[in-house]
């Protein structure tokens, strides 16, 4: 009986140092070489909007810092992404204020991530002290703003903007919007350039009823 069970432990430890013997002679990959790779994510599409459909969005943020918020600035920005075509822009920006606190505060729309450009959403800026009287924060009345950017842009196109365009389909355009309280007027300002200083051209745009004002200098 003894020479069975010695018999029986040798033939079941010859089996195991076969099995061990096998698997060591096929080592199984790493479970990262076994993973499928992926491939990174292609990076999205900027989304560029006109001037009132950000600025829609922009209100109610602003609405919720303070409920009689009126806006008195609407610009867009030149990215590497969104040069400013048709009227479009994938970063907005504008200024609030609120009479109520005596503050003014700015925010900012962007449809896209890139490193020239916010955070995409709507980013809120610092709180700062408002004073009536002060001709660059003139609030308005959203009620103003009939006319979009896009057909601003088709405006300023028709007085001087399709010679530049033509020479350089990438010219960057800005967009500004504010409120002119010596004609009372909303206007648009559109600026072929990234800002006044390397402006080529400047033509303004009524807000309210489309009308070319005139090229600004």
């Amino acid at each position: 009986m003894r020479k069975l069970l010695v018999t029986y432990v040798g033939m079941v430890l010859i089996g195991l140092s076969i099995l061990m013997g096998c698997s060591s002679q096929t080592p199984s990959k790493p479970a990262e070489e076994q993973q499928t790779p992926t491939k990174p994510a292609a990076p999205s599409k900027p989304e560029e909007v006109t001037g009132r459909s950000a600025f829609q969005k922009l209100f109610v943020s602003a609405r919720g810092w303070a409920a009689d918020a009126k806006p008195f600035l609407l610009a867009s920005q030149v990215i590497k992404e969104s040069t400013g075509k048709d009227g479009k822009s994938a970063v907005w920006r504008a200024g609030f204020a609120s009479p109520s606190r005596r503050a003014i505060k700015p925010y900012i729309w962007s449809g896209v991530q890139a490193e020239d450009a916010p955070s995409p959403g709507i980013n809120p800026g610092t709180e700062d002290t408002y004073s009536p009287s002060n001709t660059s924060t003139q609030v308005f009345d959203m009620g103003f703003l009939k006319v979009d950017s896009d057909k601003a842009f088709d405006v300023a196109q028709k007085h001087g903007g399709d010679k530049i365009t033509k020479k350089n389909a990438d010219q960057p355009i800005t967009y500004l919007l504010d409120w002119n309280a010596r004609s009372s007027q909303l206007v648009w300002h559109v600026v072929y350039g990234t800002g006044a200083d390397d402006a080529k051209l400047r033509v303004a745009v009524n807000a309210s009823s489309g009308d070319y004002i005139r090229v600004e200098k």
